[in-house]
């Protein structure tokens, strides 16, 4: 009998693909009931007092809200604020409480269009128009403690002046971003950077954060890594972060000295804005930190990088597949076109769009060559259907700042809740000299501040413990509160390290009964690849967030499930019960990547069961534990270097 896996029959890969664009739609929309905005909980009660059941369109709100038509008094033209006389200080004002608006909503910063209405229609400005216009934006600014850079203009002149419009009206793209009080106001933006090993994943953060070159040999990514083994074979095994600052007008934060590279104190310091790159292992010995790290991070964007000599090849449509199902929104990078040579470039090029235009992918490549792409391609990135592709080298330095610009005005992404309760989940513990047990990881919602009173668990028993925290830091700098969306690290009071763990998380004291923590629970899965079928009994690795555990299926929703099925399913956790909550997202392996999920429901009732008529045949099933505990001992021994140490 050959143990040859047969390969996948085109209609079958159609059904998969199909299977996972369908699966990020309804993922989105459970990320939405988890993480409710404030204007989708205005929908949802506007949605429940009207009479009958209409489906709600939030494209059609945005353009009623343009056209103002629920608004009793007419508001003032943008074009009139704009040219209104330098001294009339109640047209000032009402500008300025328009920027503020615009800032709230943006977190900080908003790419302002001067030349047009909110309703989109032209202001009709001429060269004189503009530049009093672009003036009294800037005092408006001002006022706020916010500065102006012009991004792009048309039929201004200049070097920002992109391809000329038909009508010859005066039109441009200004970034205001205010400067922030604190440490703790800085816009901080997660990027998990993934693709192939040897794509050049290091070497261009390197590149990036630093400001200089790379020789061709590795010299750029050598800050990068953590571990002598991964200096000396030149692969990412755990996972690496660094921090890339922006200032107020959008210049890079770079040392003033070439060669040398700036601390996290002295970027997060001069910083308005901050990306964190999240470097993620490439090999596929170390799927299991990559996968550990794609989760834990809570990403809002994912870059994913391609060798233009390679392609998409190996791990890189691996890491392509978890991010769409996650519904994170996707850019590639293609890398060392110096040495490609033009037809396989060529060929790369071609692959990528492909893919990208699959069914499962349902992506619009968008190849940014020049300046005016890259910024209406990333003031319109909130649209997850566009992927914004650029080729780059790290050696000539070219379409680098292009990169750059791109990441200056990437607007904010992602789902937080500063008003619900306090929840911390842990992605990494260290013990420090003259500090103490220290954690780090993702704050989900609320606000916490040092000296607070939190319990951190659960433990093997499924217990919390009651601890405080003694002080908190953002990017090493010593911040007093920490809030929803914001990545941090706290020292915990009368702890060990010992005693806490990745995957446990950090919440609020509340006097009265324990968090409820589970073995149990039901999720919503969707099966990417599998050679056979899955059934009761199969056990895999599964990943919700930062926690890591083998899980095992209890139950299913049909008699077994294949390649491209959805189902529900109930899954039992094989150590130690978990800290779950509906909403949040998993992935299951037993090797490369087989299933994502969102979890249902927490808890299991095997008084009714998902599938009340249990089909015969109990001797597979028995067969399957074994053939699956021995895959995920295979699994575990494959990757011995996996651990990221602290």
């Amino acid at each position: 009998m050959s143990s040859k896996i047969a390969k996948q029959l085109p209609h079958e890969r159609r059904k998969g693909e199909a299977a996972l664009s369908d699966f990020a739609e309804y993922v989105e929309k459970q990320q939405a009931l988890r993480f409710p905005s404030s204007r989708q909980a205005v929908a949802t009660a506007t949605k429940s007092v009207q009479s009958g059941d209409f489906e709600h369109h939030e494209e059609l709100d945005d353009i009623l809200d343009s056209l103002d038509l629920s608004d009793p008094t007419p508001r003032v033209r943008l074009r009139e604020l704009l040219l209104s006389a330098s001294g009339d200080s109640d047209a000032l004002q009402k500008l300025a409480d328009l920027v503020e608006e615009r800032l709230l909503e943006g977190h900080g910063e908003s790419v302002f269009d001067i030349g047009f209405e909110n309703n989109g229609e032209s202001m009709k400005l001429s060269p004189d128009e503009w530049d009093v216009a672009c003036k009294r934006l800037a005092e408006a600014a001002k006022k706020l403690r916010a500065d102006t850079r012009l991004l792009l203009t048309k039929n201004v002149g200049g070097e920002l002046d992109g391809v000329p419009t038909k009508d010859g009206d005066c039109s441009g793209k200004v970034m205001i971003r205010q400067v922030p009080d604190t440490v703790e106001e800085v816009i901080e933006t997660r990027i998990a950077v993934v693709g192939n090993v040897d794509a050049g994943k290091s070497s261009m953060l390197g590149v990036l954060v630093k400001g200089d070159l790379d020789d061709g040999r590795g010299k750029a990514r050598v800050n990068l890594f953590r571990h002598k083994h991964e200096i000396e074979t030149g692969r990412t095994s755990s996972v690496g972060m660094e921090i890339m600052g922006f200032d107020t007008t959008g210049h890079v934060v770079v040392s003033d000295t070439p060669g040398r590279k700036l601390s996290w104190e002295e970027i997060g310091k001069r910083s308005a804005k901050v990306i964190t790159f999240t470097d993620l292992a490439g090999h596929e010995r170390y799927l299991r930190t990559t996968v550990f790290g794609l989760l834990s991070s809570s990403p809002n964007y994912c870059l994913l990088m391609v060798a233009a000599n390679n392609g998409l090849i190996g791990m890189s449509k691996e890491h392509l597949g978890i991010a769409l199902a996650l519904n994170v929104p996707v850019m590639v990078v293609i890398t060392k076109i110096d040495i490609c040579p033009p037809q396989i470039l060529e060929q790369t090029i071609t692959q990528i769009t492909r893919i990208l235009k699959s069914p499962g992918a349902r992506k619009i490549p968008i190849f940014i060559k020049n300046h005016e792409e890259c910024i209406n391609t990333a003031t319109q990135f909130v649209s997850q259907r566009i992927c914004p592709i650029f080729q780059v080298s790290n050696v000539t330095g070219e379409n680098l700042d292009l990169v750059r610009s791109f990441l200056n005005i990437l607007p904010h992404h992602g789902r937080y809740d500063a008003d619900a309760a306090f929840e911390f989940h842990v992605n990494d513990t260290f013990s420090v000299p003259h500090v103490g047990t220290v954690v780090s990881g993702i704050v989900k919602s609320g606000v916490i501040h040092a000296g607070d009173e939190v319990q951190i668990g659960p433990d093997s028993l499924g217990r919390f413990t009651q601890t405080s925290i003694r002080s908190i830091e953002r990017k090493r700098i010593g911040v007093p509160a920490a809030s929803a969306g914001q990545s941090a690290s706290f020292a915990l009071r009368r702890i060990r390290r010992k005693d806490v763990r990745k995957g446990m998380v950090v919440l609020s004291k509340v006097d009265g009964a324990a968090p409820k923590v589970y073995r149990e629970f039901v999720a919503e899965v969707l099966i990417l690849s599998h050679a056979t079928t899955i059934k009761t009994k199969y056990q895999a690795m599964l990943h919700v967030g930062p926690v890591s555990q083998t899980c095992a299926i209890i139950d299913v929703d049909r008699p077994f499930i294949r390649t491209g099925d959805r189902a529900t399913v109930a899954f039992r956790f094989v150590q130690r019960p978990e800290y779950l909550a509906p909403g949040d997202r998993l992935l299951f392996r037993e090797g490369r990547t087989k299933g994502l999920g969102i979890v249902k429901s927490v808890g299991y009732d095997p008084s009714t069961p998902l599938m009340p008529k249990q089909p015969e045949g109990g001797a597979s099933d028995g067969q399957q534990a074994p053939e699956s505990g021995a895959a995920e001992e295979r699994d575990d021994k494959a990757a011995p270097d996996v651990k990221i140490e602290a």
